[in-house]
């Protein structure tokens, strides 16, 4: 009889956990969602067929103008490059390319700059063999989201010379140092 009490306590147990493992899977249901329509007042309209340079909204990317600050660590030499979009310039072992520059218009916050830069670096012992060490955005704001990584050379962005509509007109802002 003692025996027949403890399976029967036991068998509560067992079914309840057998319950909750049944209850238990590995897939995850979506749950319901119900589409409905956007209301008119805040439909956005389809973007514009026309590039925004074509538009007049900035200046036309061949216009643009970055200022790229370059330093050799070894000898502790800093200088400025002044590039536009599709040129390069060698300096010693280094050279940088522009592929772009931006910036945000006037109206928009965070003020950020931007430029899409390669840069490439003579091989050791080959002054004509160069490897490509860095391609990407460098912000100016922002120079820890993407770094030039090499032993000698670091590149920045200082800043992208282009302008918006209306910014002309607009009062200029004191220069910061």
């Amino acid at each position: 009889m003692v025996t027949r009490r403890v399976t029967m306590r036991g068998v509560p147990a067992l079914l309840t956990a057998l319950a909750l493992l049944a209850g238990c899977n590995d897939e995850q249901r979506e749950p319901d969602v119900m589409r409905t329509e956007i209301p008119e007042s805040v439909k956005q309209d389809a973007a514009p067929i026309i590039p925004a340079e074509e538009a007049g909204i900035g200046t036309p990317m061949e216009e643009r103008v970055a200022t790229i600050g370059l330093l050799n660590k070894r000898n502790n030499v800093s200088q400025d490059l002044t590039l536009k979009p599709g040129e390069s310039e060698r300096v010693g072992d280094v050279i940088v390319r522009l592929q772009a520059c931006e910036r945000t218009a006037p109206w928009e916050m965070p003020k950020e700059t931007g430029a899409f830069v390669q840069v490439l670096v003579a091989q050791r012992g080959d002054a004509e063999n160069f490897a490509k060490v860095f391609s990407g955005w460098l912000f100016k704001n922002s120079p820890s989201l993407n770094v030039v990584e090499h032993p000698i050379y670091d590149v920045w962005i200082k800043e992208c010379a282009m302008t918006f509509p209306g910014e002309e007109d607009a009062p200029k802002a004191p220069a910061s140092e």
